[in-house]
């Protein structure tokens, strides 16, 4: 049976990757966790025929990993990454012509706070999507690790 999320907000933005969010170990919260950032507003729901609110749904920002915690706060950091190519195309694309010479060369980029990515890079509030004050809630998901549904 699953227990209720823990439920916090972020308390600061340290940098363009890192968050610090109110919940520590005090509240049950350790190292590896997940959480997500949620919209403040959230979406209301109404009937299409009554036009009343049946509720309303979360709307997450960002899910972030806790990194470090302590008893009454964590950080945690965005942890999702790609491979993504910044040198050439290799042949058979129509562009410069010196890209299309060029070898690709892939790299890793992580997913940041930020709109336009630029890892490990100081962030304002401003800057940011995710405010100080934003809720977040951990993320519970049951895994069933004795079986696999693929194919």
């Amino acid at each position: 049976m699953a227990s209720d999320p823990i439920r916090g907000k972020v308390a600061r933005i340290l940098n363009s990757r890192e968050l610090v969010l109110t919940v520590g170990s005090a509240a049950g919260v350790v190292a590896g966790m997940f959480f997500d950032i949620l919209d403040p507003k959230g979406e209301d729901i109404r009937d299409p025929d009554t036009d009343e609110v049946l509720g309303s749904i979360d709307r997450p920002k960002v899910r972030v990993q806790v990194t470090r915690v302590l008893e009454k706060l964590c950080v945690a950091s965005t942890y999702k990454k790609k491979q993504v190519n910044v040198g050439g195309r290799g042949l058979g694309m129509r562009d410069d012509f010196a890209q299309m010479l060029a070898p690709p060369k892939y790299v890793m980029k992580y997913e940041t706070l930020k709109t336009t990515e630029k890892t490990w890079e100081d962030l304002t509030e401003k800057e940011s999507y995710v405010k100080i004050g934003d809720p977040a809630v951990q993320v519970i998901e049951e895994i069933d690790v004795g079986s696999n549904t693929d194919g």
